[in-house]
């Protein structure tokens, strides 16, 4: 791989920004990711975004800026709910190769794409599942059985704690990328994250390094069990939120 056709300054400059270091094999598999990225949207729909520096500051920085509301450095099982291309959970993995990582999609052909992006830059202890959110978190199957949740998808909190929190241990966390300011949205998800078992912890507002854009971690403590009837059947966490 030619490095030399990359300018790597803005993603080195971010990364150390975050307090992070990637030594040379780390930043060789982001740029492993980036043409796999770019070769696979030719024919199917993974980001509207495809310049180098934007999918370091959009994709990859923002994915791994979850250190600014967690310590990443543990031996962490994590999954990412409705991961698409496969943020922020592939990102993480690399930053972090201590987290053991399952990456949950509803679209059995971005699945065959992380599973190439797993193959191909050889990492270990992750594995893409295909299937919905509220189907995997049925008892006996993914329920509580992480230490974290993450999640970029878009959607109000109610719903995505809903899809999310069932997946989470007693004593683990959910964190939501959010791209805009929740105090509202805060407000209104407290009863459902209540009902789901979850709790209020913390949220982290900031701006993603060399950048203007705005970036909230909203992490909600798993504190009880989940009940048993959540999430709903699908399509109703979004069709009707708690």
């Amino acid at each position: 791989m030619d490095l030399k056709k990359y300018d790597l300054v803005l993603l080195n400059d971010s990364i150390n920004e975050l307090g992070m270091r990637l030594d040379d094999h780390q930043i060789d598999q982001l740029i492993q990711y980036y043409e796999l990225l770019i070769e696979w949207n030719r024919f199917m729909n993974l980001t509207a975004i495809t310049e180098w520096n934007d999918v370091c500051t959009k994709h990859f920085i923002d994915s791994m800026s979850l250190c600014k509301a967690l310590d990443c450095s543990g031996d962490l099982s994590v999954i990412d709910v409705g991961t698409g291309a496969g943020f922020p959970g592939i990102p993480l993995k690399i930053a972090f190769p201590n987290l053991r990582i399952t990456l949950l999609d509803s679209l059995g052909k971005r699945v065959r794409f992380l599973n190439e992006v797993i193959g191909q830059l050889g990492l270990n202890d992750v594995e893409a599942v295909h299937g919905r959110a509220e189907d995997f978190a049925k008892p006996g199957l993914l329920r509580e059985q992480f230490d974290l949740c993450v999640s970029r998808a878009v959607a109000n909190l109610s719903t995505l704690s809903e899809y999310c929190l069932p997946y989470v241990k007693i004593g683990g966390s959910f964190i939501s990328y959010k791209s805009e300011k929740i105090s509202e949205e805060m407000q209104t998800a407290q009863q459902a994250i209540k009902l789901l078992g979850g709790d209020i912890c913390d949220q982290k507002e900031f701006l993603l390094p060399n950048s203007d854009i705005y970036r909230n971690l909203f992490q909600v403590k798993k504190v009880r069990s989940t009940p048993k009837k959540y999430p709903r059947k699908a399509g109703l966490p979004s069709k009707e939120p708690l």
